[in-house]
This record gives structure tokens, sequence and C-alpha cells, in this order.
């Protein structure tokens, strides 16, 4: 049962994302307007170190009013490499440059509205560059352990859905 845009035209434009109307046929044959949300592909990184312990961001959210352990993350920039955007997010972040990237998973957080794609990416070493260049994106960063990370999604200290599946992901690949 596929939907089939018929057409699709932009509403409100800004430099993060769009909002467009399409005109939309249902697999029966009625049609229907959708709004729907274009945006930028979003970048984000962290790091595991040797005590199996993983660099996040503790930072508070207001459109929802709540607070979260998340990876650094940001949108990619034109002409950005996707992998080159997520180091670059986490360092200006949490001040700490990754060593060699390693793709985790790419989620659509919001597919019945918005085009919206997060690469997560990972790294088993990171160098502290110095102090967070964006400081203002959260309270404070604390290498958390991973073994923590079942508990910490379950007890929804984590409500970034891509946030939550990346390090589920990890913890799987790492601790089993």
């Amino acid at each position: 049962m596929q939907w089939t845009k018929l057409s699709e035209q932009s509403v409100y434009e800004n430099r993060w994302f769009r909002v467009n109307l399409a005109d939309v046929e249902l697999p029966d044959g009625r049609r229907l307007d959708h709004y729907l949300i274009r945006l930028r592909p979003v970048a984000a990184a962290t790091a595991v170190n040797a005590s199996d312990e993983v660099l996040l961001l503790w930072r508070h959210r207001f459109i929802t009013d709540s607070w979260g352990w998340e990876l650094a993350a940001g949108v990619v920039e034109d002409g950005e490499e996707i992998e080159a955007a997520a180091a670059r997010e986490m360092e200006e972040e949490t001040g700490w440059r990754p060593g060699p990237l390693r793709p985790l998973l790419t989620v659509e957080p919001e597919g019945g509205l918005s085009d919206a794609r997060h690469h997560l990416y990972w790294s088993e070493e990171a160098h502290w560059t110095g102090p967070p260049r964006d400081a203002f994106e959260s309270s404070r960063l604390e290498w958390v352990p991973l073994k923590s990370v079942p508990d910490l999604v379950a007890r929804g200290r984590v409500p970034a859905a891509g946030t939550a599946a990346g390090l589920l992901m990890l913890h799987h690949l790492r601790l089993g």
C-alpha cells in the first residue's frame, strides 16, 4: 500500500528547514493535502574510551522542556561531507576531536512528517583540543559508562530517539 505524491510546493523556507504542502493520492484513489518538513541532514558523533565510557552531553531542550543525555550533533553544511560534519560538531560541542570515525547507524526520526536523516558515528579515540566552542549547547559533558545505557534509556534519561537508538547500538557492538 503505497501513497503517491502528485505534487509538492513550498509554504515556508529558511536556512534550517522548509515546510511544504504535498498533494497525495492514497492507494484507494482518495487524495489529501499533507504537510511535510524538509530538513538538512544531521550528523552526530561520540567516542568510547578504553574504560567503555561514552562521551555525552547533558542538555535541556526548551521545545519539549526536557533534560537528557545526547550525542554531539548538528546540521551538515552545504558541500560538507557527513562524516566531516560529525567530527566538526563533536569538537565544537565537546572540545574533543574524534579519531577515525566509524558509521554507527542512520535513522529517520519522524518519517511521517519529515525527511530528516540523522547519521551517527563513533570512534574508539578522542583527543582533547580545549574548551568547547559551542559551550551553550549543554550544561555539562561527561564520560558515561556504556553499561548504564539501557537503564538510562529505560528511565527516559535519553529522550532523543536518534541518540537512544545510537547508544543502544553502540552498547550492543561494544558490550554484546
